[in-house]
């Protein structure tokens, strides 16, 4: 069984493998540092699963996790990421993953989470439960954030974490024109008038840290 693992340190990764080969003797492990590693090992390497970070350098980790799914449909993929649930975990879900862990959680988590998703479940953890049947209880209360597209969201988190759009547009590798458009579309879906209020409702709600 082959397992990639995919995070731009190399500290992470090896505390990674030790984990999952304590929990899963005998499993082959491959490493990425980047998206376009990340593919380039799959097309060189089957794998029986994905351990993702969200936050790789060059393209983000939902944008590979989409390319990941739309390559290799049953591949199973574990989000990891230092961002808390709340900001995250859904769009994750909703892309493809089968499951998405906070790099706080206990490695236990980790262990627990890779042998159901491997025995042909996905993982969720009690907090997230929590949260997936508050939105079952109330369907048609969406958040305004909850209107973006996850580029949309993307930017807006950025944005309210007052990074200048010529870095944004530098970081997601496209021009400040095209990041200006997503700015005014992030505005009008939350119809919201300027940075300032949109970085309020981003801390109120927690969308940033």
């Amino acid at each position: 069984m082959n397992i990639l693992i995919a995070d731009d340190h190399a500290v992470v990764r090896r505390g990674l493998k030790e984990i999952l080969a304590e929990a899963h003797p005998g499993a082959r492990f491959f490493e990425a540092a980047s998206g376009d590693e990340v593919l380039s090992r799959l097309a060189a390497s089957a794998a029986a699963l994905l351990v993702l970070d969200i936050n790789m350098p060059g393209r983000s980790g939902l944008d590979v996790l989409r390319d990941v799914k739309q390559m290799h449909p049953r591949l199973p993929v574990i989000i990891l990421s230092m961002q808390p649930e709340d900001q995250y975990a859904m769009r994750c879900l909703r892309a493809g993953a089968a499951a998405y862990i906070n790099k706080d959680s206990a490695p236990e988590e980790l262990a627990l989470a890779t042998k159901k998703i491997l025995g042909g479940g996905r993982y969720v953890s009690p907090g997230l439960a929590e949260r997936l049947i508050e939105q079952l209880d109330q369907p048609g209360n969406k958040p305004p954030h909850e209107l973006l597209s996850d580029r949309e969201y993307e930017v807006m988190r950025m944005i309210a974490s007052g990074v200048p759009l010529t870095e944004i547009g530098d970081r997601l590798h496209v021009s400040v024109k095209t990041i200006s458009t997503y700015r005014a579309r992030i505005m009008e879906k939350m119809q919201m008038k300027s940075n300032a209020e949109l970085t309020r409702y981003a801390m109120t709600n927690q969308l940033i840290d």
